[in-house]
């Protein structure tokens, strides 16, 4: 029988170290007294990597707060500009009085004064603001305002904990890539502009259940991140092009069912009673003009011509449909099964790519997928510096179209360079994501023998259907690669990892 020795030598080399595998992961490790290893041994501290990690992410979170201030202070009440030459702009405070909330209005039954006649959220954003509405104290509307940001970043900031304890628990024998994630400065920039961290906590908490062989706990959750926030819904299309892959349809059912069933239960009763209200979320989408962010903007501002909005709403949907027929043919034909979380990234990354919009905060929706989909410090990196211009872009051109005659800020063609790079930083992170699909032997995560390691069910399973490969000598190169390397035995997870 081994010793406690024995076992903890054991279990440290079952935790894949990105310090040993990744350069820029060593080199920002000499910031804390280098590679682990060096100074100490996993397992000899108190702090767990789960603990590391969520404290990590919590302490950017608070610097993304700090960032803030000169809105919190002055700026969000002191005319438009100043919140945008200081890019500390959230819709929260904002939306705080121009959603009701200040007036005691019921989201979805009592309608608004303006032109949004009602709350254009879906059901549980808008429960989860009105909660953060009953916690806000009286006073001015200015304290009001503040306060409702307040208590807003402290419920987000539990759904940031949330979601990188997930991902750090998702892959078992890779927690440290949780610190992609934590450190992400998009993330903490971007994270209370808007409430699209509790969707993207109820997606991390979904891809954890799926990692753990859960369905169905993955399918409710799924349900109510799209309760939340629409993207969710999209990862049921990649579960169902692998479990077709693997024959694992009743898994499949059961996750198509907890999402049905999870939706269901949360919008059922808005539906019934305020139906008026319940639809503009979706009549809202629907109408919504081109806006920030996105390539068709560039297209109008370049050509000076207006493009009619059903276009635009009949062209991303159809190119929708087509590119995730490409990533599911792409599936089908890859030359080892992909990994559910390469999946789940490239499905949202299109449909965000291909939108009529893609607001600053739409990256919180890929971090966690990016960090699960391509654990390579790298490529992150470089995604995360074209977001960070983009993120100081945005607010620049707003302060320059805000300026008058004064001109001060970014102009349009400064922010159309700016959009430009933040499509092609996403579009480059999904190239590699297809290249290691097309490569598995380049894939980070299968590096010490994985398989998949968030595929839960599909873990290891073998195939059921493949189509005929569309590149037959894949499967040649790919040997010829792992020869001149350690090579990977697939589905050995459990084997150690060597350094």
């Amino acid at each position: 029988m081994p010793s406690a020795e024995d076992t903890s030598v054991h279990q440290e080399r079952a935790v894949v170290r990105p310090t040993h595998r990744d350069e820029v992961a060593a080199a920002g490790s000499e910031l804390i007294g280098g590679r682990s290893g060096r100074w100490a041994r996993l397992g000899t501290t108190a702090l767990t990597p789960v603990g590391a990690v969520a404290l990590v992410a919590i302490g950017m979170f608070a610097l993304g707060m700090v960032q803030k201030l000169p809105c919190y202070n002055w700026a969000w009440f002191r005319g438009a500009g100043s919140q945008y030459t200081h890019a500390c702009y959230s819709d929260i405070p904002h939306l705080y009085s121009g959603r009701g909330f200040a007036d005691g209005l019921v989201p979805y039954f009592d309608r608004l004064p303006g032109d949004m006649q009602f709350l254009e959220y879906p059901v549980l954003t808008g429960v989860f603001m009105q909660v953060a509405a009953w916690l806000t104290p009286g006073g001015s509307l200015q304290e009001q305002e503040q306060a409702y940001w307040l208590v807003n970043a402290g419920m987000l900031m539990i759904c940031t904990a949330v979601i990188a304890v997930c991902v750090v628990r998702t892959h078992r024998r890779r927690p440290w890539d949780g610190l992609l994630v934590a450190l992400a400065p998009a993330f903490a920039l971007t994270a209370t502009i808007n409430w699209d961290l509790l969707a993207v906590a109820l997606t991390a908490a979904a891809m954890l259940m799926w990692s753990r062989s859960r369905p169905l706990a993955f399918g409710i959750l799924v349900g109510l991140a799209t309760a939340a926030k629409l993207y969710p819904v999209l990862l049921l299309g990649p579960a169902l092009v692998l479990c077709w892959r693997a024959g694992r349809w009743r898994e499949f059912g059961a996750a198509a069912l907890g999402a049905a069933g999870s939706w269901l239960v949360v919008n059922l009763p808005v539906m019934i009673f305020a139906p008026e209200g319940w639809k503009k979320f979706y009549t809202f989408s629907e109408e919504r003009s081109i806006d920030f962010g996105s390539f068709w903007l560039v297209i109008t501002q370049r050509t000076g011509e207006s493009i009619d909005v059903s276009t635009v709403n009949t062209v991303s949907t159809l190119a929708t449909v087509v590119l995730c027929a490409g990533i599911g043919v792409l599936t089908l034909t890859a030359p080892r099964r992909p990994r559910f979380a390469q999946l789940a990234f490239l499905v949202v990354a299109v449909f965000i790519l291909v939108n009529k919009v893609y607001s600053p905060q739409y990256v919180l929706w890929l971090i966690p997928l990016a960090a699960l989909a391509r654990p390579r410090w790298r490529d992150f990196l470089i995604w995360q510096a074209c977001e960070v211009l983009y993120f100081l872009g945005i607010w620049m051109y707003l302060a320059y179209t805000t300026s008058g005659d004064k001109h001060q800020g970014l102009p349009t063609e400064g922010y159309q360079l700016a959009i430009v790079l933040h499509l092609l930083g996403t579009l480059y992170l999904c190239a590699v994501v297809v290249r290691d699909i097309l490569m598995p032997e380049r894939d980070e995560a299968r590096r010490d023998g994985s398989d998949d390691p968030s595929g839960g069910v599909l873990d290891g399973a073998e195939d059921a259907f493949v189509l005929t490969r569309l590149i037959e000598t894949r499967p040649a190169r790919r040997d010829a690669a792992m020869a001149e390397g350690p090579r990977v035995e697939w589905g050995t997870a459990g084997t150690p990892a060597a350094d």
